[in-house]
């Protein structure tokens, strides 16, 4: 026993030193090399300040939705709902919004809404929704805000993100983006 206590005792300095000293500082010595020194991507709209990379609640109707969050949009408790498919209070949770959902926009039905509207992401604070989210929404932005249709496909398709180098993930749209450009769109 005596002839192993010597190397774990090695073996568990070397990894404080790596995962504690070495590693959290290569870490942090990439993300300087990122945009705004890797403390995430910052929009300023009227005097203040939005992380870009973290959902943003919108429910105003005539603003795009965004994702649900099980955290609240709370960037200090990120996290999911931790329930199945099978939970009942679950299962309520996601019929309110697509009820919600149904009112909200007319003329649509069930089928029509994309499951990433009435379900949260696993962090709870996605920024982004996917295209058929921000299309499903359209009719009812163009009505209220009395903006042509083909305008919003437009300003949706060059908000459209490509997934990354073109294979990993879907398309997607950041929606506090999307939302600055529509505002702007209509000045």
């Amino acid at each position: 026993m005596k002839k192993h206590i010597l190397p774990a005792i090695k073996l568990t300095a070397a990894a404080i030193v790596f995962f504690a000293v070495f590693y959290p500082l290569t870490v942090w010595g990439i993300a300087q090399l990122a945009p705004n020194n890797g403390k995430g991507e910052i929009t300023e709209l009227q005097g203040k300040k939005y992380y870009t990379n973290i959902g943003q609640s919108f429910t105003q109707a005539q603003y795009f939705h965004s994702r649900p969050s099980a955290v609240g949009y709370n960037a200090g408790g990120s996290g999911g709902s931790n329930k199945g498919p099978s939970n009942e209070e679950y299962l309520a949770e996601v019929q309110a919004r697509i009820d919600t959902l149904l009112r909200t926009n007319p003329g649509m039905t069930k089928a029509d809404i994309p499951v990433d509207m009435v379900t949260a992401s696993g962090s709870g604070l996605d920024p982004h929704i996917s295209v058929q989210a921000a299309q499903f929404q359209l009719k009812r932005i163009s009505e209220i805000r009395g903006i042509d249709p083909g305008k919003l496909e437009q300003l949706i398709a060059d908000h459209t993100e490509s997934p990354l180098i073109g294979l990993f993930g879907p398309e997607k749209i950041n929606v506090l983006k999307l939302n600055i450009a529509l505002d702007q769109l209509k000045k």
